[in-house]
């Protein structure tokens, strides 16, 4: 799988959070090339603040996986995570991080923080941003302007 390719199923998982109320951010998660969890936001249809899409992809993989280390595995998501996303993912170790666009408002994989690649930490892994920046973000724009009206 391409991060292009990857950035664009995630894409479909924020679109369909859009239809339970939710802010558009879809996420996957891919070993050797496959698709082994995803999922879009869940915050307004689960009640749940941690119910973000990088957080339900990594509990489902890790329930399939019957472990939390989710190792050779790379996390494709549509906007930077934000610091609990960030954490969660250094705590699976997951191996790679691939993002749509910045969050200059709670970005903690490069904008505000880089808790991906802090050396204090007892595991780091690669981030790549910027895959379609422009999609990702023009959907987010989309979502907030209609809820301003």
């Amino acid at each position: 799988m391409t991060d292009t390719e990857g950035i664009r199923l995630a894409l479909e998982d924020a679109e369909r959070a859009v239809a339970g109320g939710d802010v558009p951010v879809g996420a996957v998660l891919a070993a050797g090339g496959e698709v082994i969890a995803r999922a879009g936001n869940r915050r307004e249809r689960d009640s749940d603040p941690t119910a973000h899409a990088e957080i339900l992809a990594l509990r489902d993989a890790a329930a399939r996986a019957g472990t939390w280390n989710l190792s050779d595995t790379t996390m494709y998501v549509t906007l930077e995570p934000c610091v609990m996303c960030a954490g969660a993912l250094v705590n699976a170790r997951v191996a790679r991080l691939v993002y749509g666009c910045d969050d200059p408002k709670a970005g903690a994989a490069r904008t505000l923080y880089r808790i991906c690649e802090d050396a204090r930490l007892n595991h780091r892994l690669a981030v790549q941003g910027g895959v379609l920046a422009d999609e990702c973000a023009a959907l987010l724009k989309r979502f907030f302007a209609e809820r301003r009206r």
